[in-house]
């Protein structure tokens, strides 16, 4: 069988560092999603004040594989009748 994956592009913060910052993407994220396989950092970035860094910002994008429904009623409407 082959797998199929969607990919989602999230932002996420930290006030610690942007290790922080991406976990706190894929944890958030993993409240809702399911099947997270992967996390791939596009950017980091951060906010300065007073001359220091403030907050820390990852940009990311989440794989996760798509659930095969066999008994989703698009999933059914679309195998052919024998």
């Amino acid at each position: 069988m082959h797998t199929v994956a969607n990919v989602i592009e999230l932002v996420a913060d930290s006030d610690t560092g942007w290790v922080d910052a991406v976990q706190n993407a894929v944890a958030e994220a993993s409240r809702t999603v399911r099947n997270i396989t992967g996390v791939e950092v596009t950017n980091l970035t951060a906010i300065v004040e007073d001359g220091r860094v403030a907050s820390y910002r990852a940009n990311v994008n989440l794989a996760f594989k798509v659930d095969r429904d066999e008994h989703h009623p698009i999933a059914d409407s679309a195998r052919p009748r024998i």
